[in-house]
Parts: C-alpha cells; structure tokens; sequence
C-alpha cells in the first residue's frame, strides 16, 4: 500500500487564511457577536428604564414640573462635560463619511442618563437616537482595541447602528437595512451587509434572552390591491411625506432659534422644558409627551382626534429642538400613525391600514430610509400590508426632497435628476443655503 495515502493534508488552518472571503466572514462573525451581546444587553437595560421612568411618570404627574430643572442638569451635562459627543447622532454618521477620532464611550451613558430624564420629568422623543449612539460609542470601541483600519471601523459603525436600531425596535432585518441606508442618501452599503445583519440579529436575541419584550401592532384588515387602492396609497404616502418636512424644519428651526437667542446651552432645555410643561397642565392630559404607545396602539383600531398628530409634532418639535435628549422614531411612529387615522375620514382604506402606513412612512420621509422602513411594516405588521406600506414609503421618501432628521447624511443619489448638483452635499449644508436664500428674499 502506498505510503502516500497517509501523507498528512495541507494544514486546515492555513488552508483558512488563505481564504480573503471565509477570514473575512469568521472575523465579522466574531467582531458582530460581541457587538450584538453588548449592544443587546445595553438597550435591555435601556428598555427596561424607560418603561421604568414612563410608569412613574404617569403615576406621580407632579414631576413634569421638574421638566425644565431636568433640562438644566442635563443641558449643564453635556456642556461642561459632553461637548465632544453632543452631535450625536450627526457625529456617528460625519465618521463614517470621514473618520476622525475613536468616539468616546462616555456617548452611551450620557445619551442614556438625558434620555431616561427627557421621559422621566415629561419630555415628547423616542428611542432611537439612544440605541444609535450606544450602538456607534460600543461598537467603535473595538477600533482601539484591535487596532482595526480605517475601512474596517467604518463597518463597525455601520454595524453598532444596525445593532441598536434591531435591537431596540425588536426588528432585525430593518435594523441591519437601516445600518447600511442611513448614512449616505439615495445608496444602500452593500460592503457593509453582513457585519449589519450580524450585529443587528445578535443584538436582538441577546435584548431577548434578558426578557426584554416589544409592543405588538396588528392591522385587523387588508384589502386586496386595486387600481383604485394604489392612488389612494400613493396619495396618503405624499402626504406622510409632507407631514414629514414639517416635522424636521420645525424642529431644525426651533433648534435654530434657540442657538440664536439663548447664549448659555444649558438654558435652552430650561426654557423649552418650561414650555412643555406650561403646555401639558394647559391640556390636562399626558397623551403628547413620551413615547405615546398607547395612542400608536389606539390608532390601528379606534378613531382618534384629527390633531392628534399636529400637537405630537410641536410637542417633539419643542423637545428636541430645545436640546432634550432622545430620539425622533417613535414620535413620528406616533405623527404617522395617528395622521393615517385622520385620513380615514376622507381616504376610503381601512383605519388600521392607514395607521400601519403612516407609521412607517413618515419615517422614511424623514430618515430617507424607505426600504428600512418597508421591512419595519412586515416585521411588526405581517406581510399581508408590504404593498400598501411599499407605496406610502417610497411616496414619503419623495415627496420628502432633500430634507431630514440627520443633518450630516449626505445625498449619494439625488431623488431627482433636477438636483443632480445637490450630490455629494449633506443635509444640514442644503439647510443653511435654502436658509440664506429665503433670508435674501426678505
């Protein structure tokens, strides 16, 4: 017998690195997990506070006249000790286009710390931009720590916001659509897709190993698709856009003018605090400030007031652009949904479906991020709705322009070959030139 088929095989080992594709995968696979555990674990902890601090809210009222202190104390925070990170969001998005410094990890507690007090004392934001930034301040930590490439911590950052995206909405496909959409307008990522649907599944199982669970939505009937649903659709998906421009100018310009007129930082939230707070004891009712889930909820199946969204948008609106910490998202699930239940009246769809619509479409005429927020609609609603809330996504994404929440996402693909010029340009340079040309006019 030849002594030859005994000979030992190459090494599998060496067989391994010499495969740019499988190293790539094992080393994304290993690099996602702990990103996942960590960033898991973390919006657990976060969930878990926030329904902390919205239930002791709501039990003891009396502490939405601590609102404008809050805001002090925290506006006082990230002035003194915060300045770095305050861009939040905006400066997850600005390193990925172009890294600079490794983003301290101070980003996470201090967003969740402002957060749980913005909904604590009776602030109106979301979650979103929490989970985004504990996502991006975690995952850019392995940067350092592995001594990793520039290319390398972008796909971190991609993927720690995917990650907190999936894991704080429980809905992993569109966190890791998010991840790759988000930053660059008009193009999805595709070098970043596996790192993104890794971290984002990961993060998710681990919020759910804790216990963690997420606020189920149903949409009770779907019709079958007409030619004359479809107009419908696309009409109801233009106004979300529009409602959509309205949000984000009004909170840009609220934003705005507080840097204008209030020099000292810390006492922009004391002033919009007190605003909000005037506000709800005025209107003797709760229903506009925090998350709101129970309105969400209620709008799938009861009909709600026809204003119920426009005072969502001025009570976030003020939030936000005084300088409260949170997210945007689940104030605009709240505008969406709630707009798609006033449509009703005169759009002859189902309720419920106008809802789930305007849940996700206003969003992704304010993230431009229309195939994140289809996948967020079959998640959460089934997928009986994805036409409908198809239309309504890519209507909002639109009809939206080159507008947003995230000021530092730049256009990688106009939405119109009219602004082909605006290519290359974020957001927030687009907001100050239309600013000085209505400033000229005047």
């Amino acid at each position: 017998m030849s002594s030859s088929r005994f000979r030992i095989p190459r090494p599998l080992a060496l067989l391994f690195w010499k495969q740019p594709i499988l190293f790539f995968l094992v080393k994304w696979l290993l690099l996602s997990s702990f990103i996942g555990l960590l960033v898991g674990s973390a919006s657990a902890l976060f969930l878990v506070s926030l329904d902390w601090a919205t239930a002791w809210r709501e039990s003891h009222r009396w502490v939405i006249t601590l609102l404008p202190a809050a805001g002090f104390l925290v506006g006082a925070l990230y002035h003194y000790a915060g300045q770095d990170i305050e861009a939040g969001n905006n400066l997850l998005l600005a390193n990925i286009h172009r890294p600079s410094k490794i983003i301290p990890l101070k980003m996470a507690p201090f967003i969740l710390i402002g957060t749980i007090a913005t909904h604590l004392f009776g602030g109106s934001a979301g979650r979103e931009g929490t989970a985004l930034q504990i996502g991006g301040s975690i995952s850019d930590q392995f940067t350092r720590l592995f001594q990793l490439r520039p290319r390398d911590r972008r796909l971190l950052l991609i993927a720690g916001i995917a990650a907190g995206f999936g894991s704080v909405f429980g809905t992993p496909l569109a966190g890791a659509i998010f991840g790759l959409e988000v930053f660059l307008l008009g193009r999805v990522q595709y070098d970043g897709l596996f790192p993104a649907f890794a971290a984002s599944f990961f993060a998710d199982m681990t919020t759910r190993a804790w216990g963690v669970g997420h606020t189920h939505y149903h949409i009770p009937v779907v019709p079958q698709l007409t030619v004359a649903h479809v107009l419908w659709a696309m009409l109801a998906g233009a106004l979300f856009g529009g409602c959509s421009v309205i949000f984000s100018t009004l909170t840009h310009s609220i934003s705005s003018f507080f840097k204008k007129r209030v020099a000292y930082p810390p006492l922009r939230p004391v002033i919009g605090g007190a605003l909000v707070a005037l506000a709800v004891f005025a209107l003797g009712t709760t229903k506009y400030i925090g998350l709101g889930i129970p309105t969400i909820v209620a709008s799938f199946t009861t009909p709600l007031p026809p204003y119920d969204f426009a005072l969502k948008i001025l009570f976030t609106a003020l939030t936000l652009g005084a300088a409260f910490k949170g997210g945007e998202v689940t104030p605009l699930f709240f505008i969406g949904a709630t707009l798609g239940n006033a449509l009703s009246f005169f759009i002859p769809l189902p309720t419920g479906l106008l809802a789930g619509m305007g849940f996700v479409a206003v969003f992704a005429g304010a993230a431009n991020t229309p195939l994140a927020c289809i996948l967020m609609a079959i998640e959460l609603f089934g997928a009986d709705c994805g036409p409908y809330v198809a239309i309504a996504c890519v209507m909002a994404y639109f009809f939206s322009g080159h507008r947003g929440i995230y000021g530092s996402q730049v256009i990688g693909q106009p939405k119109h070959l009219v602004y082909s010029r605006h290519t290359g340009q974020n957001l927030a340079n687009l907001r100050t030139i239309r600013s000085k040309k209505e400033h000229a006019k005047h």
